[in-house]
C-alpha cells in the first residue's frame, strides 16, 4: 500500500474525519452507545481550544493541543475496537468513559482565567490534575453522574507517566482497562505522529513555560527522546499497561486489512530518523533543515 494511503488511514481520514472514524468504531464495540453525544463531547472540546467555550483565554498550547487531544481519542477507539475484535468486553457506559478522559485528559495545559494565563506555571507541573478539576466542572455543566466524573478521574490519572495505578483508589476491572488503554493512546499518538520530531521543540518550550527544567534546550530534550523511549515508554507500555498497545494491530487487521501496528512502525521510524540526525547535526540550524514537516497549529 503507498505511504500517502498508510497516512490517510494513520490519521483517521481516509474516507472522512478522524471523528467520523471514531463514531464508526463506537457503534461497531458497543451498538447502545450514544453517538449524538460523542459528537457532542467532540464539539464542546474543539470550542474549548478555540476560545469559545466559557469565556477562555487565547489558547497558547502548540504541543498538548487540540489536534493531539483528537488524535488520542481516535488512538482509543482503535485499542478498544482492537480488544473488541478479540473477543474483549467493554460496556457502552465504559467505552463514553474511556473517549471522554481521552477528550479531556490535557485540558489542564490551557489556562483557566483571563488574568493567570501561563505566568502561574503550574499548566504543565499538574496538568493531569487540573484536567480532572476542569473536566469536574464540565460533568456538573452537562449533569453528567458523579460516576462518570469519578470512573474518568481515575482513567485520566493513567496519561500521567510518573503514576502507579496500583496505588489509585479501587475501580474496577473495566476502568482499569480503560485507563490501560487511554494511558497507552496518548504515548502511541504523540510519538507515531509524523509531526512528532518537528514538535519537540515545541514540547521543551511548553515544559519551560510549565515549570519542569528537565533539559537545558530542545536539542537536548531531542538526544534524551530516544532513551526515555527504551527505558519509559516501552515500560510502561507492556508492563504497567500489559501490553494494550497491542490490540491495535488486531484493530488495523480488521478494520483495513492490513496487519500491521502502524503506530509502532511509526514511532520507531521517528526514533531512527531522530538519532540519524543528532549524529549528523551539530547545530540547531542543521536540525532544523532535516525536520522540513510544518505541524499544524490546530
Amino acid at each position: 500500500m503507498e505511504m500517502k494511503n498508510l497516512t490517510h488511514i494513520f490519521e483517521g481520514n481516509s474516507n472522512g474525519t478522524p471523528l467520523d472514524e471514531i463514531i464508526f468504531l463506537a457503534a461497531k464495540i458497543c451498538p447502545s452507545i450514544d453517538l449524538g453525544l460523542i459528537r457532542e463531547v467532540d464539539d464542546d472540546l474543539t470550542a474549548i481550544f478555540s476560545e469559545s467555550f466559557l469565556h477562555f483565554p487565547e489558547n497558547t498550547v502548540r504541543y498538548h493541543n487540540l489536534r493531539h487531544s483528537q488524535m488520542v481519542v481516535l488512538a482509543s477507539a482503535r485499542l478498544f475496537h482492537g480488544l473488541h475484535c478479540k473477543h474483549i468486553h467493554v460496556s457502552s457506559e465504559t467505552l463514553f468513559k474511556g473517549l471522554l478522559a481521552a477528550y479531556f485528559h490535557d485540558t489542564g495545559m490551557l489556562p483557566q482565567e483571563r488574568d493567570q494565563a501561563h505566568s502561574d506555571g503550574q499548566e504543565t507541573v499538574k496538568h493531569e490534575t487540573r484536567s480532572i478539576l476542569f473536566l469536574q466542572k464540565y460533568v456538573a455543566q452537562k449533569g453528567f453522574t458523579q460516576e462518570i466524573f469519578r470512573d474518568c478521574a481515575t482513567i485520566i490519572r493513567y496519561t500521567d507517566l510518573d503514576s502507579d495505578p496500583a496505588t489509585f483508589d479501587y475501580h474496577s476491572h473495566e476502568i482499569q482497562l480503560a485507563g490501560q488503554v487511554v494511558g497507552s493512546a496518548d504515548i502511541l499518538a504523540q510519538m507515531a505522529d509524523r509531526y512528532y520530531l518537528e514538535c519537540l521543540p515545541l514540547l521543551f518550550d511548553e515544559q519551560q513555560a510549565g515549570g519542569i527544567n528537565r533539559h537545558d534546550s530542545a536539542r537536548e530534550l531531542m538526544e534524551h527522546t530516544e532513551k526515555f523511549y527504551h527505558e519509559v515508554v516501552l515500560k510502561r507500555l507492556s508492563t504497567t499497561f500489559s501490553n494494550t498497545s497491542q490490540a491495535m494491530q488486531t484493530h488495523f487487521r480488521e478494520m483495513y486489512k492490513l496487519d500491521r501496528n502502524l503506530y509502532l512502525e511509526n514511532i520507531h521510524k521517528n526514533i531512527n530518523y531522530l538519532k540519524k540526525i543528532i549524529a549528523q547535526c551539530d547545530s540547531p540550524d542543521c536540525l532544523n533543515q532535516r525536520l522540513k514537516r510544518n505541524p499544524p497549529t490546530t
